[in-house]
């Protein structure tokens, strides 16, 4: 444990930035999921949309620093070449 003053409040910091990344996280995976799913089912349109939604939220994810560029970049990349083969097809 801790035993300087300026050492505890990291602690308390490393804390709350670790529930808010931990929460941007989530919902950048909730977002994807949602692409994922209409891709499953089949849906162009819905998939569509759904990627739509998504690809700002994975880029405020690296805006936020959860995310580095490539990674959201290459998310990205590959949800939007699976929507677009399921709409070609």
């Amino acid at each position: 444990m801790a035993h300087h003053k300026s050492a505890k409040k990291r602690i308390r910091q490393t804390e709350r930035r670790t529930d808010v990344n931990r929460s941007r996280m989530s919902r950048i995976r909730t977002f994807v999921k949602k692409v994922e799913t209409a891709i499953a089912s089949g849906n162009a349109p819905e998939a569509q949309a759904a990627l739509k939604t998504a690809q700002p939220e994975i880029m405020r994810g690296v805006t936020k620093g959860v995310l580095a560029l490539g990674t959201a970049s290459r998310k990205v990349s590959r949800l939007a070449k699976r929507v677009k083969a399921l709409s070609a097809a």
